[in-house]
């Protein structure tokens, strides 16, 4: 399975580590850290040497309880970064966005892929998207992220999300954006309660039913710390790898990751056992 993104493609059959790049204030492990472009610049260097074959641009932070970030905000956040990481890494680059105007200037500065926690639910995301020509990935969020996770509820965690996907394949189909181009992500932490989220990592492959790369974010949330007695985020590196490991296994195509490089080599032995079956 290829993904074609721009002029790149992305072999699926191997398993991939997107690096996130925030280049929020206030996102809740790396807020504030690359601001600036220069910094921003060495960390996507540095996370493609370790093994990063994407790096996932975002703007506005998605934590519990964020506040929204206005457009304008958001754009100067990361063009300049984009472009710069454009300009100078041989990468593939995604942008963490669900603001269609943002969508429509990362593609015109060379973005690869497109990364919507809101699975195109914007107004005009959805034309936007499909004008690009750039594969995007739908995220499964219960509620908004300044309340989702005040009292998440399922009645079938996993038949609820799949029929999301679903209701979203069918709306981007029906607007013309190929399910060819279509990634998705259950949106781990994102409206779920801990015992949810080890649901979906458990029964990850029920999502391959629908045909589509699968594209996880586990790395260092409170669902790893939930299970290592309430550890902070600097505490999460095991159990970030543990999670993101156990992901592939299961199906994961992309692993969304803050730790490249212990990410990369965990993935490395795991690829060896394979190797030998």
């Amino acid at each position: 399975m290829k993904l074609i993104c721009g002029e790149r493609s992305l072999d699926l059959s191997e398993p991939h580590i997107m690096g996130i790049l925030n280049t929020t204030p206030d996102s809740f492990s790396d807020g504030g850290c690359f601001s600036n472009i220069d910094v921003a610049l060495y960390h996507a260097e540095q996370m493609m040497k370790d093994g990063a074959t994407i790096i996932d641009i975002g703007g506005e932070s998605t934590r519990p309880g964020a506040v929204a970030v206005s457009l304008s905000e958001e754009m100067d956040r990361v063009l300049p970064v984009l472009e710069k990481v454009r300009a100078n890494l041989d990468v593939c680059i995604s942008v963490d966005t669900s603001s269609p105007e943002l969508m429509t200037h990362a593609a015109d500065l060379g973005a690869h892929l497109l990364n919507d926690v809101r699975a195109l639910k914007k107004d005009g995301a959805i034309l936007a998207a499909k004008n690009t020509q750039l594969p995007v990935c739908l995220m499964h969020m219960q509620g908004q992220p300044d309340t989702m996770q005040e009292k998440p509820s399922y009645e079938s965690v996993l038949d609820e999300v799949s029929q999301f996907f679903t209701q979203r394949l069918l709306a981007c189909e029906f607007a013309g954006l190929s399910r060819g181009r279509i990634l998705i992500d259950p949106g781990f932490g994102f409206g779920k309660s801990l015992r949810h989220n080890y649901q979906l990592l458990a029964h990850l492959e029920y999502f391959k039913s629908l045909n589509l790369p699968i594209l996880v974010g586990l790395s260092r949330k409170s669902m790893i710390g939930g299970v290592l007695q309430d550890r902070n985020v600097e505490g999460r590196l095991i159990g970030s790898v543990t999670a993101a490991l156990l992901a592939v296994m299961k199906g994961a195509n992309i692993v969304r990751v803050h730790d490249v490089k212990e990410t990369a080599d965990a993935l490395a032995v795991y690829q060896a056992m394979q190797q030998q079956k």
